[in-house]
């Protein structure tokens, strides 16, 4: 049993959401509005929140930038928008997936199975008490604390797994299709997803695509991290979103 937040101003999808989670045991409390929807979650803790994008007052993918500002529950997006850009732009904004309309109850409930048991389980890693060590890189998957060079490094539940999941088997390719599994516990789904996952931990890391330090993406192969090649330029490497100098 989970506990659900819905955010949905259409009347008739929302009561009829509201009564397939209440049949499958959920507790559900549900809101018509962005601003209801960072009330809730400010004062309530939830397990999963399923969020429209069709809001009277806000942007849904404003709101769930607004949401990933106070809370990192995990958030399903349902819109009836399915172009590849809006894709992108709602896994950037931090949707841990999303749904098209209309979709059936079937599909919401294998959906929200898969986000609760990332939510829950997380990853397959080494053993928890062991601290991993790559170069300059440290990731503690028993407190969930990662630092590059000494500088502590302010994760997203996802980003962390992906980086304890390759920091894990150092200088291991490991393939897409592998990562989905043990990651996001998923047996299909869209590179999309790992792509937009993989730039959010470059920038952290203080490298790029271009210019990769740890993490290396090898097309049509899968993605390995190992130490660099070359030492760290500075402090600045380590700060998230900063590249060294040049």
């Amino acid at each position: 049993m989970a506990s659900v937040l819905v955010v949905e101003d259409d009347q008739f999808v929302r009561s009829a959401l509201i009564r397939h989670l209440t049949d499958a045991s959920h507790t559900v409390r549900s809101v018509g509005t962005a601003l209801e929807a960072l009330r809730e979650v400010a004062h309530f803790r939830f397990d999963v929140v399923i969020l429209d994008l069709g809001l009277p007052d806000l942007d849904g993918s404003e709101a769930l930038k607004m949401l990933r500002g106070i809370t990192d529950v995990p958030v399903i997006v349902a819109t009836a928008r399915d172009d590849e850009a809006e894709v992108v732009r709602l896994l950037n904004a931090g949707a841990d997936d999303y749904l098209t309309k209309p979709f059936s109850v079937e599909h919401l409930s294998a959906r929200m199975a898969a986000v609760l048991r990332r939510a829950r389980t997380g990853p397959a890693e080494a053993a928890p008490s062991t601290v991993i060590r790559v170069g300059g890189l440290t990731v503690d998957p028993l407190r969930r604390q990662a630092e590059l060079d000494g500088a502590r490094l302010d994760l997203t539940r996802r980003e962390f797994d992906l980086l304890a999941f390759l920091a894990g088997r150092p200088g291991v390719v490991v393939p897409r299709k592998e990562l989905l599994a043990e990651v996001w516990q998923q047996s299909y789904g869209d590179d999309q997803t790992i792509d937009v996952h993989l730039s959010w931990l470059r920038r952290k890391l203080g490298e790029t695509a271009a210019r990769p330090r740890y993490l290396h993406t090898l097309r049509g192969v899968g993605v390995k991290l190992e130490p660099p090649t070359e030492p760290s330029a500075g402090p600045a490497a380590g700060l998230p979103g900063v590249e060294p100098p040049r």
